[in-house]
C-alpha cells in the first residue's frame, strides 16, 4: 500500500513538473540603434517587459534577438517596449517623447563617437 502511494505521488510530481515548464519563443526585431549606448538602453528597457527572458542587440546589424515566454507577452508588446525606449522596432516608429530624450548621437542618421 505504501509503495502504491509513493508511486502515485512521484507520478503526480513528474506530470506536474512537465506541465509547469515554460515554453519560449525567439523573435528578431530590426531597430534604429546606432551605438553601444543604444544597445544598453534598449536591452535595459526591454528586459523589464514581463515574459522577456533574454535580449541581445547586435549594433552592427541593428537586430535585437529576444527570447520570451509567449504565454506572458507578445511580439507586438516587445516592439512597443523598444519603441517606448526611443527606437524604431520593425515597422513601429519610435515614441516621439522618448526619442527626443535620447543623446544626439543615438538619433537616426547620427554618427556616434564609439563607432569607428
Amino acid at each position: 500500500m505504501k509503495t502504491k502511494i509513493i508511486i502515485s505521488i512521484i507520478t503526480f510530481l513528474i506530470v506536474f513538473k512537465v506541465n509547469a515548464q515554460e515554453t519560449t519563443s525567439t523573435i528578431k526585431i530590426k531597430t534604429s540603434a546606432t551605438c553601444d549606448m543604444c544597445k544598453e538602453t534598449i536591452e535595459k528597457y526591454v528586459a523589464f517587459e514581463k515574459g522577456v527572458k533574454k535580449i541581445t542587440l547586435d549594433v552592427d546589424t541593428k537586430i535585437a534577438t529576444v527570447i520570451y515566454n509567449p504565454q506572458k507577452t507578445t511580439p507586438e508588446k516587445i516592439r512597443l517596449a523598444i519603441s517606448n525606449s526611443g527606437y524604431d522596432a520593425d515597422d513601429i516608429v519610435a515614441n516621439k517623447k522618448a526619442y527626443d530624450k535620447l543623446d544626439e548621437c543615438c538619433k537616426k542618421g547620427k554618427v556616434c563617437n564609439d563607432k569607428k
